[in-house]
């Protein structure tokens, strides 16, 4: 058990929330006038950690916190073994009943990570999910589509559409699915999963938010970064005219994924986010393996 006085924990919890306000601030503040942005929402809406968890900051399982009355109560804090109280840690027990979600996690990203990484995707998942709807039923209907209805479904029908990711699989169309040359399904990710797909990518993310607070929320800060810049690729691609956007005070620009060029600019992105998400994908699997490795060896 390694122990932090108040002075320290305290000190890089404040450090981590000064990291992640300039991501979260502008998301509450869009969301308290009611303004959507089609990029950076995702991470708050479709994920399912709130602003208020994510700014929070959890040590890890293994390290106890003095004279730390705010995790009092917190889900999955005790008092620390052999302290009287006076200190809390994750508790053993709550790591017990986190079992199956550890082992379920550390079978996907293993095999996720033994997988070689494809890069010819080229982002037709965002393609396929608007293909033969009119503009005003897309998920973005706020946009137009950068090609119309009809271009975009050319560009749809013209490639070969390959999504290994269920979750970004099941939301195509009803048109689009027997298009795609896989089919995943929500039961079978470890089958499928490769690491060059962006939303595996992200979804980095969502597994280390899941894993709070038994892992340092210094590796979901880690994660979360990483997902906000591969969604920005993700909608450059995407066949949305995001015309007059800006992101992170820059004006947007599509990649023309249709485009030979825009191609090998989607293509060069996603071997640098393959690059960038192995150590984190390696180091989530290592705290799968530590947290479980406890479970079978308390001592």
């Amino acid at each position: 058990m390694q122990w932090l006085e108040r002075a320290e924990w305290e000190s890089r919890a404040t450090a981590h929330r000064e990291r992640l306000r300039p991501f979260v601030e502008p998301h509450l503040e869009r969301r308290r006038h009611a303004v959507k942005h089609p990029v950076h929402d995702f991470l708050f809406t479709y994920y399912g950690f709130r602003p208020a968890q994510l700014l929070r900051w959890h040590p890890g399982a293994g390290v106890a916190l003095a004279d730390a009355p705010e995790y009092d109560g917190l889900k999955g804090y005790a008092p620390a073994p052999g302290d009287g109280g006076a200190a809390v840690t994750v508790s053993a027990s709550y790591v017990a009943s986190q079992r199956t979600l550890l082992e379920t996690l550390r079978r996907l990203l293993a095999a996720t990570a033994a997988r070689p990484a494809s890069f010819g995707c080229f982002g037709l998942h965002e393609w396929a999910m608007v293909y033969r709807l009119d503009e005003d039923e897309t998920r973005h209907a706020d946009w137009p589509l950068r090609l119309g209805p009809a271009g975009t479904d050319a560009v749809v029908e013209s490639h070969r559409v390959a999504c290994s990711h269920f979750d970004a699989y099941r939301f195509f169309t009803p048109a689009a699915r027997p298009l795609n040359a896989l089919r995943p399904g929500p039961d079978d990710r470890p089958d499928f999963e490769q690491p060059g797909c962006l939303h595996a990518t992200m979804d980095l993310y969502k597994h280390a938010a899941r894993l709070i607070p038994m892992v340092s929320s210094d590796l979901v800060a880690d994660c979360f970064e990483l997902a906000r810049d591969v969604r920005v690729l993700d909608m450059r691609a995407a066949p949305y005219d995001l015309t007059g956007l800006e992101v992170d005070g820059e004006p947007f620009v599509p990649v023309p994924i249709e485009t030979a060029a825009g191609k090998q600019e989607y293509a060069a992105a996603q071997r640098g986010f393959a690059e960038r998400a192995a150590p984190l994908r390696a180091r989530l699997l290592a705290e799968c393996e530590r947290l479980l490795a406890t479970l079978d060896d308390p001592q």
